[in-house]
């Protein structure tokens, strides 16, 4: 058995298939058909191949296949003085390939072509690859839009069924490596950028809330689209992929980084003022205490300018907390211009070494 890949046309993730035309090449030994009256290979048109012995050979995980036939049948049959038959054919398929998509777009994939016997046993035909088959011919050559075929090898099995016995299995299994320069160009690089524009409203005035509010539902609903637009070519499968870590956390970034800072802020200055309405309550019920106090003793009267040291510590606490001022929105804008571009800095770092490595 012999292959040459002529192109792989298209490989789909919705689908989790790839198309590939290959000239298959399949040679056995039929003494039925040795002659010695020339030494000569005799070249056999393709209607005759309906009039010999063929291995049953099929495309185990194939979802469609079909040979071509323009101008005429692409079929080829040689024949050999000590009975040795070449037959080669041109075949198009549509083969299933099992991807896993965790590191999409930063992922390898390795997909197979599983070439078996639908109805002979081992114990009646034996499949191996053709001592010359050490390359396959035309694979270095193909370049693929998406893909970088990185390796390939050849296996050999032998697959054994219950209810049927051992059949032979040859595979042809090539690793794939997703070309990443298209998805920086037309989903990091934009996220990124949404991202940084998010950052513009920090240096744009308190005081113009629309430019602000409009700034940030744009980076949003823009951010939003973009998630949608790349899962369209993609499965819907459970599996969270790598692009979608990247996309939640631009777009967590956009979306609720600032209000983080506000809620923060908004925080502190509500403590701050329920401080000073209890202890000031406080003062006010324990000031009329006291008035009600010197009404029943005159004597202390006298001592009204002079305050106790329970005012003493009141007044201290009263200072101490007046000192714990609340964040105000101008203080929040020079925090986040330093915080935010640092924090995501480092998210990035973290990603890339988690999903490249």
């Amino acid at each position: 058995m012999a292959i040459e890949v002529a192109s792989i046309d298209h490989i789909s993730e919705a689908n989790m298939e790839y198309t590939m035309t290959v000239f298959l090449r399949q040679s056995w030994r039929d003494d039925r058909l040795s002659y010695n009256h020339t030494n000569k290979t005799l070249g056999l048109d393709s209607r005759f191949v309906d009039k010999l012995w063929l291995p049953d050979t099929f495309i185990v995980n194939a979802k469609s296949a079909w040979f071509h036939d323009v101008t005429v049948e692409n079929k080829l049959i040689r024949l050999q003085p000590d009975g040795v038959v070449l037959y080669s054919s041109r075949i198009t398929s549509t083969v299933a390939c099992d991807m896993d998509l965790t590191k999409y777009p930063m992922d390898e994939q390795e997909c197979m072509l599983d070439l078996e016997s639908y109805g002979y046993s081992s114990e009646d035909i034996v499949y191996h690859w053709s001592e010359s088959q050490k390359l396959i011919h035309g694979l270095d050559k193909l370049e693929l839009s998406q893909f970088t075929i990185t390796d390939y090898r050849f296996v050999t099995e032998m697959m054994n069924f219950k209810s049927a016995g051992r059949f032979p299995r040859l595979s042809l299994r090539f690793q794939l490596r997703r070309n990443r320069g298209v998805y920086i160009i037309q989903s990091y690089m934009p996220s990124i950028l949404l991202v940084a524009m998010s950052w513009v409203s920090f240096w744009i005035s308190q005081a113009a809330v629309p430019a602000r509010v409009s700034l940030g539902i744009t980076t949003v609903l823009t951010m939003t689209t973009l998630m949608v637009s790349a899962r369209s070519s993609l499965p819907r499968a459970s599996a969270i992929k790598a692009l979608d870590v990247y996309f939640w956390i631009c777009y967590s970034m956009v979306k609720n980084g600032k209000q983080a800072m506000v809620l923060f802020s908004l925080s502190v200055a509500g403590v701050n003022q329920g401080l000073l309405i209890s202890n000031r309550s406080h003062r006010a019920s324990r000031g009329s205490e006291i008035s009600g106090k010197e009404g029943e003793n005159p004597e202390e009267s006298g001592c009204r300018g002079v305050p106790s040291r329970q005012e003493k510590r009141e007044n201290s606490q009263e200072k101490k907390c007046c000192k714990c001022k609340a964040i105000d929105a101008d203080t929040i804008d020079i925090y986040a211009r330093a915080v935010f571009p640092f924090t995501f800095a480092v998210v990035n770092v973290i990603y890339w070494v988690a999903y490249t490595m």
